[in-house]
């Protein structure tokens, strides 16, 4: 293996024939097997410290590692020169949104290496499954080492290109400084309040209400993150804080706020900013209860991601925007933590009402409304503008669904048809 003069890692000759057929064999092997070994090294690298800061980072983090590992195997399998790549859509997403978060580039390198290592061992346990002698088994591991660096060479390089030049582009359109003294806060670190004062214009020492503010798409363009700012000073304006907000953006369409309450736990309704979001040009919200001090800082900001997360989820079926303090959102954004233990309890509490049909879904819906009454069928009629007898007769009708009646675990049907009408499919049964 040798450098060209242009910097290029050459492998110094083609390798003999028979080496070539034995390394495709055992790529082609191994991408038969591609899932398990992606899931497998992601379960590895998630290890890294800041690598998999949530979910959403987790999930790009092991788009890129099957972009990667899939494009490994079609080299060597088909003999494709490195110079002739271009670097997954998801590996080179991964690097931006590390870029903009400020985590270091030595956890992405550091992952490709460890990334590069597993691979190879993984290489190593398929060639002694080769039907050839042990010479050829060590030619062949030579030459799969020899694309593998090659690889990792040429991908950190890039990556390394697109994380540096993303990070001076970031840097002028958010404040590093609030950006880092808000992290510390939300990890855990002790942050002076003075300082955090003199060096972000914002007082610690008040009532905060937390707002997560995103856009949907895919690919927001680069004034995304000034527009959610400036929705921010909006927001804080229409709920009249005491003084200017907090931003920090988190990527290229996610952004954090706080808005300052001044010495007054207010809380910030769905109705006094419900127009203003409708004007946004499909932005949605999540706001948190109002918290005191520090630790109030971190709750509030927690409460508005639980609300995020929970209209993810829902697939619409939350309104936009919402609030942490919103009937049945606090309690079902814990549900939302694992939607397959939810479906499952569910699905005890309200056997086959909680089957996935349209009918089931309009009795759902009367006996939820029946509920929240306190049993009241006049009320239950006025609100749902149905008649009385209709309304007797959808109660009736979703008790013999469930298949018992309301006795000793009312207040678990009532969460559980919370849970439904929230997250709808995610957490309904398939009937059969």
């Amino acid at each position: 293996m040798t450098t060209t003069d242009d910097g290029q890692i050459s492998l110094g000759g083609d390798p003999p024939p028979e080496i070539l057929r034995l390394a495709a064999q055992a790529a082609g092997n191994l991408n038969a097997r591609q899932t398990d070994i992606t899931d497998s090294m992601t379960e590895l690298l998630a290890g890294i410290e800041y690598l998999v800061a949530d979910q959403h980072l987790r999930d790009l983090m092991q788009a890129s590692i099957e972009g990667n590992v899939k494009t490994i195997f079609h080299v060597i399998a088909n003999q494709i020169p490195i110079d002739h790549l271009q670097a997954s859509t998801a590996a080179v997403e991964y690097a931006l949104r590390l870029a903009q978060r400020g985590i270091s580039a030595n956890s992405l390198i550091r992952a490709y290496h460890m990334g590069q290592d597993n691979l190879l061992a993984a290489f190593f346990d398929e060639s002694q499954r080769l039907d050839c002698d042990a010479d050829l088994k060590v030619e062949v591991m030579h030459y799969v080492s020899s694309v593998l660096y090659q690889y990792i060479d040429w991908i950190c390089v890039y990556l390394l290109d697109v994380y540096e030049e993303e990070q001076r582009r970031w840097s002028t359109t958010t404040g590093n400084v609030s950006a880092s003294l808000i992290h510390k806060i939300l990890s855990n670190e002790a942050v002076n309040v003075a300082t955090f004062a003199k060096e972000t214009g914002y007082s610690l020492d008040q009532f905060h209400v937390g707002i997560v503010l995103w856009t949907p798409g895919a690919d927001p363009a680069h004034e995304e993150v000034m527009m959610l700012e400036r929705f921010a000073r909006d927001l804080a304006t229409q709920a009249q804080t005491s003084s200017p907000p907090i931003f920090t953006a988190i990527d290229r369409n996610t952004g954090w706020a706080w808005l300052p309450m001044g010495k007054t736990a207010k809380t910030v309704t769905v109705a006094e900013i419900g127009d203003l979001v409708e004007r946004t040009n499909g932005g949605r919200v999540s706001i948190g209860l109002p918290g005191y001090g520090v630790s109030g800082f971190r709750r509030t900001h927690e409460e508005a991601e639980a609300t995020k997360i929970l209209s993810l989820a829902s697939a619409g079926h939350v309104p936009n925007p919402v609030s942490y303090g919103d009937p049945g959102v606090a309690i079902v954004s814990v549900l939302t933590r694992d939607l397959d233990t939810t479906r499952s309890w569910i699905y005890e509490v309200l056997g086959p009402l909680a089957d996935n049909t349209p009918s089931n879904e309009r009795l759902r819906e009367t006996l939820q409304c029946f509920l929240r009454t306190g049993g009241s069928y006049t009320q239950s009629s006025e609100l749902l503008h149905l008649h009385r007898n209709s309304v007797k007769y959808r109660v009736a009708k979703a008790l013999e669904e469930r298949g018992r009646p309301l006795t000793v675990d009312r207040l678990d049907v009532e969460v559980a048809l919370q849970a439904c009408q929230f997250l709808g499919s995610a957490v309904l049964h398939t009937a059969k």
